[in-house]
């Protein structure tokens, strides 16, 4: 083999090497791009599958709390519509005047049950969410927390009006019921505040805030039942979830769902 033969047999088997690392670089970049593009098409495919058994979990949700008040109303409700019929026939027919105050007064107690049966008969129904606005329902909220006295709870909003589906209304008002119980049981808080804006670009915005003692939220965030009960309602409407906290220094839930959403 002459040294012109030699030198080309070195060079084709360089080029051959070449190609070779090339072959396999791209081999190797294109299984991981595809890798990639398969894991991608899981997460996606596991955030629909979650978000389709959140919403079913709702949609149960709505199936028992109306099935709830439709048994209140139904049963328990005539019962102490009976009861309550009873007691004043008990007053008309009573002949004895000592006993005319104290009838009086269960006739009152079971008048007050049956209206407050009939409040929450109405609150566990759609169509309490669906027949009233958005700040209508919150106040209600926050107007039957103050009557307890245990916090003083403060609702702003910037907007009159707010048109909402049953699903948004029933996400917002489940998140604040579940921020004021996790307040007021564990944080010690005095004030809690809400807010509900909207703007050109945000649909809404919901924030809230106490004054507790704040907690950790790198060591709760995973394993707070109340916390993780928000998010995932968030999740629901494709809402940005933010939660805030230090020790003595309060807590702030923040969820934007932006127009385009």
């Amino acid at each position: 083999m002459g040294k012109t033969e030699l030198f080309l047999t070195i060079i084709l088997f360089n080029l051959f090497f070449v190609f070779f690392i090339v072959a396999v670089m791209i081999y190797i970049r294109k299984y991981q791009q595809r890798k990639k593009e398969y894991l991608n098409e899981i997460e996606i495919n596991n955030e629909i599958h979650q978000k389709e058994l959140l919403a079913t979990q709702l949609e149960i949700q709505q199936a028992t709390m109306q099935q709830i008040g439709r048994e209140l109303h139904d049963n328990i409700g005539q019962k102490l519509t009976l009861v309550s019929l009873y007691t004043q026939q008990m007053l008309y027919e009573n002949k004895v005047p000592e006993a005319s105050e104290r009838i009086e007064q269960v006739s009152q107690i079971i008048n007050q049950s049956l209206q407050d049966l009939r409040s929450l008969s109405k609150t566990l129904t759609d169509d309490n969410i669906n027949q009233k606005e958005i700040v209508t329902l919150i106040q209600e909220e926050v107007d039957n927390t103050n009557s307890f006295k245990k916090c003083k709870i403060i609702f702003e909003h910037n907007f009159n009006q707010l048109d909402l589906s049953f699903v948004h209304k029933n996400v917002l008002l489940r998140i604040i019921q579940e921020f004021i119980q996790n307040s007021i049981k564990h944080s010690q808080c005095k004030n809690i505040y809400i807010r509900l804006d909207t703007s050109e670009d945000l649909l809404w915005e919901l924030e809230i805030t106490d004054d507790g003692i704040g907690f950790d939220t790198s060591k709760t965030l995973n394993n707070g039942i109340g916390l993780t009960n928000m998010k995932n309602r968030a999740k629901i409407i494709n809402a940005d979830f933010t939660i805030e906290s230090e020790k003595n220094k309060g807590t702030q839930v923040k969820i934007t769902l932006k127009k385009h959403s």
